[in-house]
């Protein structure tokens, strides 16, 4: 048991109150001993993985959270070249409280193709398969083969194949077993799912190329959307994408005691120094800023990736329902959660159509802002309370719902405080 450990401390929105008992279990069975002594007795449960995807209330969590401090990856296969050029799969294993971009960049330093375009995304690889991370054309979903998890209902462990899983977009089974309906948690397991996540295995492609599957990452690296390019590429691509739009971590967390060990120490540097030169960039933008300008803006520049990422997922509708949305927003097709036909619209696209630009916020003392490079990303400016972007998101997703009619669901998991 570790004491002293705030919420705000392990997660990315730097937001949150004081935890009563927080546990980092190194071994598979402390992990469910943990978790199991949580259940028996009652008590809140959060398992938390890089915190980037939490709202915790400032309030003290009279709970236990648990991180996993388990981070081995596994190369269950030869990852050589093979000769049969039809057979390039190769599986990798990687423990729940493995960050998930250091096993990205070790896959992609295998030449292992599947995850590249996920590169960046922070958080651990067991939090991934709960939410189903996905961007600039990939989701985990299309590469995981299996997820071992202990049921806490059941009190077993076992493994769950892709299709158990049931996943969806930024949706899973995992994720369901926590929530009424989107955005409605429900007793008896929230904020935690029924099934922790003990390991995740992938099957991944033994390639140096990887297909640049989104247009935004093809304009960045000047290639036809669909081309094949090496893997290393794609990542570098999706690290400067993100990190212009302010949607990666702050690198500078690592450093922190509370998250200390818990991302490869030579990853951090490269990751402060990738974001050190992306800041540099943005500012040079503007070669007459003034110093003190400049100092002003580098400071706003980093509060923008104090956020959990995109804070709302995007809507799908009916086609009934998109035949209401303007001309030009933005439609894409989609799968309702009956598995019916859906059109899926976009988040940041509805909240700045509706009104909330970037970097908006509710008073001009607000601690809490929409990201000044991205709408979708609410942001901690300093001090922030959960009341302070518990306000802002629900002025952002009722002028969205005021607008065009359909209501924003929030991404993060919510921690002893509510959005209604």
């Amino acid at each position: 048991m570790t004491a002293n450990i705030s919420f705000a401390q392990i997660t990315t929105m730097g937001v949150g109150g004081y935890i009563a008992d927080f546990r980092e279990p190194m071994t598979r069975v402390d992990v469910i001993e943990c978790v199991e002594e949580a259940d028996s007795k009652h008590i809140p449960l959060c398992i938390v993985g890089g915190g980037s995807n939490i709202l915790a209330s400032s309030a003290e969590f009279n709970g236990m959270v648990v991180r996993d401090a388990r981070r081995l990856i596994s190369v269950l296969d030869e990852a050589a070249p093979v000769r049969d050029e039809h057979d390039r799969t190769v599986h990798v294993q990687a423990e729940a409280g493995c960050n998930f971009d250091d096993f990205v960049a070790q896959t992609v330093e295998l030449n292992l193709e599947g995850l590249e375009g996920l590169s960046g995304i922070p958080g651990t690889v067991g939090a991934s398969v709960v939410q189903n991370i996905g961007a600039y054309g990939q989701e985990v979903a299309t590469s995981v083969t299996s997820v071992e998890v202990w049921d806490r209902q059941t009190k077993q462990s076992y493994e769950l194949k892709h299709d158990d899983l049931q996943f969806g977009y930024r949706d899973s089974l995992l994720k369901r077993s926590m929530f009424a309906g989107p955005g409605q948690p429900a007793a008896p397991f929230h904020p935690s799912p029924r099934y922790v996540v003990l390991s995740v295995t992938f099957a991944l492609k033994h390639s140096t190329d990887g297909t640049v599957g989104h247009a935004q990452l093809a304009r960045a690296l000047n290639v036809e959307q669909g081309s094949r390019m090496p893997i290393a590429a794609i990542r570098s691509a999706v690290l400067k994408v993100r990190g212009m739009k302010c949607m990666l971590e702050d690198a500078m967390r690592y450093r922190d005691p509370a998250m200390e060990a818990t991302k490869k120490p030579a990853n951090v540097e490269l990751a402060v120094q990738m974001q050190q030169r992306q800041m540099q960039e943005l500012l040079s933008a503007d070669e007459v800023m003034a110093d003190a300008e400049a100092t002003a803006v580098g400071q706003s520049l980093l509060l923008d990736r104090h956020s959990c990422g995109s804070f709302f997922t995007n809507p799908i509708v009916t086609p009934e329902e998109s035949k209401r949305l303007p001309a030009d927003a933005p439609q894409f097709r989609g799968e309702l959660s009956d598995g019916s036909e859906g059109v899926k619209t976009s988040a940041a696209w509805l909240i700045d159509h509706a009104g909330f630009h970037k970097g908006y916020a509710v008073s001009d003392d607000a601690r809490a802002s929409l990201s000044t490079r991205h709408t979708l990303a609410l942001t901690n400016r300093g001090a922030a309370t959960s009341d302070d972007l518990i306000t802002l998101a629900r002025t952002v997703r009722d002028g969205v719902r005021e607008q065009f009619g359909i209501t924003l669901v929030p991404e993060p998991v919510f921690v002893g405080c509510t959005l209604d």
